[in-house]
């Protein structure tokens, strides 16, 4: 089963006890089809970039929600009945493509190819020491260079007329 976020946007007067009610309503929805749902997370009161227009008002405001749940690639055509819910201002579905979850993490060689190319000595490396010198030897050997560029442009002369420098 493929893994989603159900973002909802809910209007900023609708109380705690509905906002609960719909969310317990849409996670039973994906446990009644033997869906997971694995995280909730309530982002609170939201400034709009832009007025959603209802029948009700246009509104700046919105409490916003995240469900994550794993369910069955179908959700989205079960979930169409949010659409007539008139306490929500929008809501939206997410895949998370590409992602490994569970066993399928492990692989074949359980785990240990993912950080076996990292050594102790690799990621703590103590031998490095940082020289402090090697500033001025840069900045010396820009001004070498800056100062070889001019002398070559001066020998070979204007070309065409461009400034080269």
């Amino acid at each position: 089963m493929p893994l989603y976020d159900c973002v909802l946007l809910l209007k900023p007067h609708v109380k705690q006890e509905a906002l609960l009610d719909l969310v317990s309503r849409v996670g039973k929805h994906v446990i009644r089809r033997n869906g997971v749902l694995t995280e909730i997370k309530s982002v609170g009161t939201v400034q709009l970039g832009y007025g959603i227009r209802k029948l009700d008002g246009r509104f700046y405001q919105g409490q916003l929600m995240q469900m994550t749940m794993m369910a069955t690639p179908n959700l989205n055509k079960e979930l169409q009945y949010l659409n007539k819910e008139d306490r929500l201002l929008r809501w939206l579905l997410i895949k998370h493509r590409n992602t490994k979850y569970g066993v399928d993490v492990l692989g074949d060689d359980n785990g240990k190819g993912m950080f076996g190319e990292f050594t102790r000595s690799s990621l703590y490396n103590e031998d490095d020491d940082i020289d402090e010198g090697d500033d001025d030897i840069d900045e010396d050997d820009d001004d070498m260079n800056h100062e070889e560029s001019k002398e070559e442009q001066s020998a070979s002369g204007p070309s065409d007329g461009i400034y080269q420098g």
